[in-house]
């Protein structure tokens, strides 16, 4: 099970990386339940979906330095460049704690920091 949650969020990793956002959420189930501490929470798919939309007008330029699986859970830590509003490119390094659950990215813990 752990292994085939690594390649999961690989997969949905790739789908995002080329901009195939719907790809990316048929990894996520319905009632996905993102929470970017100390910002925001997304409840359901569908807010999810919007919340892409408005944040990643473009493809993001994305690394993934470790993956670390145990259970339900896989932890990935890397970074990502973001274009902001004025189309400035800023840089974040992220741990992203997925809860996984029947083979789909349940939940989302993401700790994001400005670097």
């Amino acid at each position: 099970m752990i292994e085939s949650n690594k390649a999961i969020l690989e997969k949905a990793n790739a789908a995002f990386a080329k901009g195939d956002f719907e790809g990316f959420l048929s990894l996520c189930t319905e009632d996905t339940k993102w929470t970017y501490v100390g910002d925001q929470i997304l409840d359901g798919k569908e807010a999810v979906r919007r919340y892409i939309a408005k944040t990643y007008t473009e493809p993001s330029k994305f690394t993934v330095e470790n993956l670390i699986a145990e259970g339900d859970f896989v932890t990935l830590l890397g970074d990502i460049i973001l274009k902001d509003e004025d189309g400035k490119q800023t840089h974040y390094s992220v741990c992203d704690v997925w809860r996984f659950r029947d083979g789909k990215m349940a939940e989302l813990k993401a700790f994001v920091v400005k670097t």
